[in-house]
C-alpha cells in the first residue's frame, strides 16, 4: 500500500446562515470547546471552528441548510456524567439510546437539530 490513513483531522457540521453567535453559545459557552480562529481566506464563507481535544469541529454555514438528524459525529469525553450535568443544567434535553457494550453514551441535537453523540469507553 503506498499511503495509511493516521486520523480524523475534522468533522464538519453544517448550520444555517448568520448562526455563527448560536454555534458558539452552544459549542463553547454550553460544551465548552475552544474557539479557533479560521484561516483569514475562509473567513468569509463564515461559520465558526473549534477545538475538540486533538482535533478540530467546523461549523459551516449552508444557504439550503436541513439538520443531520441520523448522521452524526461522536466525541469521546472523559467524565461523560460530568458533560449530561453541564447539558442538563444549560436546560438542554439529553437522548439516551441502545446500549453500547464497553461505552456509556447519549445524544444531543445541537441548536440546529444537528444530531450529536458523546461517549466514554469503560476501561
Amino acid at each position: 500500500m503506498l499511503y495509511s490513513f493516521t486520523g480524523i483531522d475534522h468533522v464538519q457540521l453544517v448550520a444555517p446562515k448568520g448562526s455563527e453567535n448560536i454555534a458558539r453559545g452552544f459549542f463553547n459557552g454550553v460544551l465548552g470547546m475552544e474557539e479557533i480562529p479560521k484561516p483569514e481566506n475562509l473567513v468569509k464563507r463564515g461559520g465558526v471552528w473549534f477545538k475538540c481535544g486533538a482535533h478540530q469541529l467546523h461549523i459551516g454555514i449552508q444557504e439550503d441548510f436541513i439538520p443531520a438528524k441520523k448522521a452524526h459525529p461522536a466525541f469521546h469525553v472523559e467524565n461523560l456524567e460530568g458533560l449530561r450535568e453541564q447539558i442538563i443544567n444549560k436546560g438542554i434535553k439529553v437522548i439516551e439510546d441502545e446500549p453500547l457494550e464497553g461505552a456509556k453514551r447519549f445524544y444531543v441535537n445541537d441548536p440546529f437539530g444537528n444530531r450529536l453523540e458523546f461517549l466514554q469507553w469503560i476501561k
